[in-house]
């Protein structure tokens, strides 16, 4: 039997958060084509007939100009300490520059075992041959133990890597029983799930702006009651996601009880509505309320 603890790191938009639901084999983490999606770190275990694998997905490394970007590169640096392996996640159809350089360097200066994630390689079409290159450009750079193409939304590449962690794990118990998935509860990633329809659906203006808490939760025989609010810090941003008559919000809402239901496995009575907190990315019990390891409740002042 291996187990260990892996992990997933690199810059925003490569496509970790799809990655880890791959791996774990549910869906655990918001996935959107938007930068920072992942604010903090989630994790997920892998249950595998020889092996189990508790990863660690963490917020994109990029540059820290506000106080939640500074917490979420803190979250990172957390998620490299004792760790068996890391998984560096790069878009395999993007230019290696400096900004991989700076990403690569948190790599370097933990001195763990680390595999380069080619992830997105269903969309490099017939240019396979552009990723020879790319992968020399890394290893100038750093010297991964392995370098392994794959796309965590069509599935390929997922088994080559599975095997590549497995052998590089140790020999252990399992630390989670069969049935644990993840550490989060429903509650958060019912916030979360809210969010990620908010990021489908509006402008580049709104997705940084954007909170989300569940302020009650309520379980009864037939179905489970939820009732959110969705915070922006400006009311324009209020506006587009409210849209004309209150369309925008009732489509995510619906869009975002669907999938609760889908993944909860229940009827979901969900309400949402929409609240200017201007600045609330600079307010510490703000974000405090949003990490649900804290559950600080909602400061509005």
């Amino acid at each position: 039997m291996k187990s260990g603890f892996v992990s997933i790191l690199g810059r925003p938009n490569t496509g970790k958060s799809t990655l880890l639901n791959a791996l774990v084999g549910t869906k655990i983490s918001i996935v959107a084509n938007k930068p920072q999606t992942t604010r903090t770190s989630i994790q997920g275990v892998a249950h595998l007939p020889d092996a189990q694998i508790v990863f660690l997905d963490t917020p994109g490394i990029h540059k820290a100009d506000s106080l939640i970007n500074r917490r979420m590169m803190d979250t990172v640096r957390a998620a490299l300490d004792e760790r068996d392996l890391l998984l560096f996640v790069a878009d395999a159809k993007a230019k290696f520059g400096v900004q991989d350089q700076h990403a690569i360097d948190l790599v370097k200066k933990t001195g763990t075992p680390a595999l380069l994630v080619l992830n997105k390689i269903d969309l490099l079409g017939k240019d396979k041959g552009a990723l020879l290159p790319l992968i020399e450009q890394y290893r100038v750079y750093h010297e991964f133990a392995d370098y392994l193409p794959v796309s965590a939304r069509a599935g390929s590449g997922l088994d080559k890597l599975r095997e590549a962690i497995i052998a590089r794990l140790p020999e252990g118990p399992a630390y989670f029983p069969p049935d644990y998935i993840t550490d989060q509860p429903d509650r958060f990633l019912a916030s979360e799930l809210i969010r990620e329809k908010i990021l489908e659906a509006t402008r580049e203006e709104v997705p940084h702006s954007v909170a989300v808490v569940v302020d009650s939760w309520e379980d009864t025989p037939k179905l489970t009651r939820i009732f959110a609010t969705i915070y922006v810090e400006r009311a324009g941003q209020k506006a587009i996601i409210i849209g004309a008559g209150g369309s925008m919000l009732k489509k995510i809402g619906t869009l975002a009880r669907e999938e609760m239901q889908r993944i909860f496995g229940r009827h979901i009575y969900l309400d949402v509505h929409v609240k200017v907190q201007s600045g609330w990315r600079e307010k510490p019990n703000f974000l405090a309320a949003l990490d649900w390891r804290t559950m600080a409740g909602v400061d509005e002042n």
